[in-house]
């Protein structure tokens, strides 16, 4: 079993390799070391997205989540109309 390390590309901490945060991002998996450096790495992304993009980005996520919580209400809701 190959015990690779891995450095975190916001605080440089080394940690092995199934620990930490992992997401794809435009074809690159990004590794980081905690949610936290994850968190800074996307804040210190969005300053350099357009801003029309950005805005355009965020009324859709938010239309997502609220689409999955109209989702979980109603499931909720029809869950108790049936007890």
């Amino acid at each position: 079993m190959e015990n690779r390390k891995i450095e975190c590309p916001v605080c440089g901490r080394i940690f092995h390799k199934g620990q930490g945060i992992k997401i794809a991002v435009s074809g690159q998996e990004l590794i980081f070391h905690s949610k936290s450096c994850a968190i800074k790495f996307f804040k210190s992304l969005v300053l350099y997205l357009d801003q029309k993009n950005l805005e355009d980005a965020a009324r859709m996520v938010i239309k997502e989540f609220e689409d999955r919580l109209n989702e979980v209400k109603e499931k909720r809701k029809k869950k108790l109309e049936t007890l």
